[in-house]
């Protein structure tokens, strides 16, 4: 019994069927053929296909271009995995949307993508005034995709790896020897007085004790803190990011995840004068910092209430993340050794904690005073 075929091709005769195996940015579906010398052959192929792209074992679409691929990488692979957070996710769509989506790279294949047209785009976005901090991070999120693609065989080499990232001396060194802003003695005593029984007097107070960051301070519960042994343990942070229900649909969400490194997660000791507010303080459960509805203060508050305290201190605007600078660089400042103040602070490597040290002239002055009994 002769073999059913609905195709033929230079006097052969096969059975054709079509899967759809991904979509375009579009919105528009990728087909596939797959022939066989009958249905079940056809099929069976497709679905070897099919699953093999279901296991994570794509095989190459030729025709594929980069805008496509990283497209279906973010909302087909990535989104609502369990490898990478909402904030890591937003922050790859977004690279995707400014950076890609529209650029004169999208419509190229990904096979055809060199490290030549890279840098030529990358030269494009600094004449266009670009800095080397924003390419940096488009190249490192490039980067992460197309090691995606050697691993699922789409490409062999990564072609972000010998690119030379231009920019402005000026901006280039600024980005190395950025000035840390820091409250004086005399600043933190005005605020200090000026919070006196407000609402965010411990919220203020805590951050300039701890050296939190505002996601962290903002996710403090109760069960995180010994008020017995006077510390309190990082084991989270909070944070506003937006959750895509598909490329085209997306809203905002106050989640809690864990630090972003493990040097985060870290205990911290809370001075006596912060140990006796806090045990002053009625409630004792759920978090620390909260709304009347016991969610989580949103930034947006904490960033009116802040502008608003120093505008009324008649300090000159810093961000709130300047608390933590500055508890860093009072801690040197005091003698404190700086592999202390990089566990306490969280940071991986002691280079980042070494930044507080630039920001203190008066304790490099005093440091070379001690040489004067040589002269």
């Amino acid at each position: 019994m002769a073999k059913k075929t609905n195709f033929e091709v230079n006097g052969n005769k096969y059975f054709r069927v079509t899967r759809t195996v991904g979509k375009k940015a579009d919105g528009t579906s990728i087909r596939k053929t797959f022939y066989g010398s009958g249905i079940n052959e056809a099929n069976q192929k497709a679905d070897e296909y099919m699953n093999n792209i279901k296991n994570g074992l794509i095989v190459n679409f030729e025709d594929i271009t980069l805008n496509d691929l990283m497209h279906s990488w973010l909302f087909d692979f990535l989104h609502d995995s369990s490898k990478i957070k909402p904030s890591t996710f937003q922050r790859y769509e977004s690279i995707y949307r400014n950076y890609i989506k529209n650029s004169e790279l999208a419509g190229i294949k990904i096979c055809n993508i060199t490290n030549l047209k890279l840098q030529k785009y990358y030269n494009s976005l600094s004449e266009n005034k670009y800095t080397y901090s924003q390419i940096k991070t488009l190249n490192k999120v490039l980067k992460t995709f197309y090691n995606w693609c050697i691993d699922n065989d789409y490409v062999l080499k990564n072609p972000c790896t010998k690119v030379n990232i231009k920019g402005n001396k000026n901006d280039i060194l600024a980005q190395k020897n950025t000035d840390i802003e820091i409250f004086s003695e005399d600043e933190i005593r005005i605020i200090k007085n000026k919070l006196k029984g407000t609402k965010y007097e411990l919220l203020v107070l805590l951050a300039f004790a701890t050296g939190l960051r505002q996601g962290e301070l903002l996710a403090l519960e109760w069960k995180n803190i010994d008020l017995i042994n006077k510390k309190l343990k990082v084991i989270q942070t909070v944070k506003e990011v937006y959750i895509y229900e598909d490329s085209d649909h997306k809203h905002i969400e106050t989640i809690f995840q864990v630090p972003k490194t493990t040097n985060s997660i870290r205990e911290v000791p809370i001075p006596n004068n912060i140990i006796i507010m806090l045990q002053n303080k009625k409630r004792k459960e759920g978090l620390l910092f909260c709304d009347d509805l016991n969610n989580p203060l949103k930034a947006k508050r904490i960033f009116d209430f802040w502008k608003k305290l120093l505008m009324e201190c008649n300090i000159d605007y810093k961000k709130f993340h300047s608390i933590r600078h500055t508890y860093a660089s009072m801690l040197l400042k005091n003698g404190v050794d700086i592999e202390t103040v990089a566990e306490l602070m969280g940071h991986t490597a002691i280079s980042i904690t070494q930044i507080y040290l630039h920001s203190n002239n008066d304790q490099k002055q005093n440091a070379v005073d001690k040489l004067n009994y040589l002269f």
